[in-house]
């Protein structure tokens, strides 16, 4: 599994925990695309992070993302704006244990300031993490309810697919300042170059020209 962790602005500082986390799981490979709380790199407000993981989720260059912002409300609207998204605001680690199995999304946004603490913040984003990935991910819980579960997740697919344009459409009425801050924050590029041919792919590496 190709994971990427995408940090916006006011939760830079916080990629140190994520990505230390994320690497604890041992996946394949580990993209680390958002903000890193460097000096001098670029600002990424979480509109531009959410369009971001949306991109890659749909150009097929990642499997998951782990995004998030202050209270994981905003990032977590702004990905559900866009096609091929199922995104979990995830508190702990009940809930990932929920996600995981009932919802068995591709995305999830973390409150990375609101209720972080002074102590913990990190290991309950470790626990959150390894409450998601596990055996029985899209299995459904309770058990008596597994099969509903299933059924409703494939209905919410359909109507995700119905209910939005396709990403190349987006690309051509989205907001120019979110598509240019997202495409030209560095390393995105050799990723979306990364991802499996398509049109869409073709679409974006366009927008470079």
């Amino acid at each position: 599994m190709r994971v990427a962790v995408i940090n916006e602005g006011s939760t830079k500082h916080r990629n140190k925990d994520v990505m230390a986390a994320v690497n604890s799981i041992g996946f394949d490979e580990v993209l680390n695309l958002g903000m890193k709380n460097e000096e001098g790199e670029p600002d990424l407000s979480y509109m531009e992070t959410a369009f971001l993981s949306a991109l890659l989720l749909n150009l097929k260059a990642v499997d998951f993302v782990v995004g998030g912002c202050g209270t994981g409300q905003g990032y977590m609207n702004a990905v559900l704006q866009y096609p091929g998204t199922s995104c979990g605001l995830l508190m702990d680690p009940p809930e990932a244990f929920l996600f995981a199995r009932v919802n068995a999304g591709n995305c999830i946004s973390l409150p990375l300031n609101k209720g972080y603490g002074g102590i913990g913040g990190d290991v309950n984003i470790r626990m959150i993490l390894e409450n998601i990935f596990c055996d029985d991910f899209g299995k459904g819980y309770p058990p008596a309810r597994a099969e509903i579960q299933v059924s409703a997740r494939k209905r919410f697919e359909a109507l995700s697919i119905a209910s939005h344009r396709p990403m190349a459409e987006i690309l051509d009425v989205m907001d120019q300042m979110t598509l240019k801050n997202a495409l030209n924050f560095p390393g995105i590029r050799e990723v979306v170059e990364s991802a499996p041919e398509s049109e869409l792919k073709t679409k974006v590496l366009g927008l470079y020209q």
